[in-house]
């Protein structure tokens, strides 16, 4: 007889936090934005990757800012690095096709890695242009943000938190959010909200009365977007400005 208890659920699994990013495209989808909405906006996008969320909003007139820790590397070593983490993380979700949502965002996973290779592709030649230089693209990392208090409209956190779990505890999620909270002057979105198997974070509940006992208001909102299982959903956090 097979002993249930033995066995674990199937896990997104990656040895490190990996160097993958997204398009602007998807991020309208999965933090349910407008773009266009923002022009004239300063926007911080954290643990950006690769992602070309800033190079795309920055050519529509959002103040665009990206933070990694990884970007104190030449553009040669990072794209090196995309390189080696994009082969690595399809990898992956091509051995774990049950924690694949389809439907949604994309009709194949080969449609999807075109997205996600053509989202660092411009990121890799806006950080290589102007993009450092006009201070776009900051090396830093949660839960220390190098920005004064209240400094962006608008601050976005994607694939770190909740999905790198491991990596993280809640001690680190709590302090990352206030961090959030502290350099954005009004709302800090977090996206998805699932553990590296799909399932909702399990401490989710008490992150958002442990942020509201400092008066921020944290709702769960449900996005038209699921690529990895259970990431319909983004967390708003409204800052408390008393």
């Amino acid at each position: 007889m097979t002993n249930l208890t033995a066995i674990k659920p199937v896990a997104f699994d990656l040895p490190t936090v990996a160097f993958f990013g997204r398009t602007l495209s998807e991020y309208e989808k999965f933090f349910d934005l407008r773009v266009d909405a923002l022009k004239g906006c300063k926007v911080l996008d954290v643990a950006a990757g690769p992602s070309s969320f800033t190079a795309e909003a920055t050519q529509r007139g959002v103040h665009a800012t990206a933070v990694d820790p990884l970007y104190n590397r030449s553009p040669y070593s990072l794209a090196f690095l995309v390189d080696e983490d994009y082969v690595r993380t399809f990898n992956e979700i091509r051995r774990k096709p049950e924690l694949i949502r389809l439907q949604k965002t994309f009709d194949t996973i080969e449609e999807a890695e075109v997205s996600r290779t053509t989202a660092a592709r411009r990121f890799l030649a806006d950080f290589a242009g102007n993009g450092v230089a006009s201070g776009r693209y900051v090396a830093a990392r949660l839960p220390t943000l190098p920005f004064k208090d209240n400094s962006f409209d608008l601050v976005l956190c994607a694939h770190l938190l909740f999905v790198y779990s491991k990596f993280y505890d809640y001690d680190f999620h709590l302090a990352a959010c206030k961090e959030l909270l502290r350099v954005s002057k009004h709302e800090v979105k977090l996206h998805p909200i699932v553990e590296p198997t799909g399932e909702a974070y399990h401490n989710l509940r008490m992150l958002i009365a442990d942020l509201a006992t400092e008066g921020h208001d944290a709702e769960v909102h449900t996005v038209d977007h699921e690529f990895f299982a259970g990431s319909n959903q983004t967390l708003s956090i409204r800052k408390n400005r008393g």
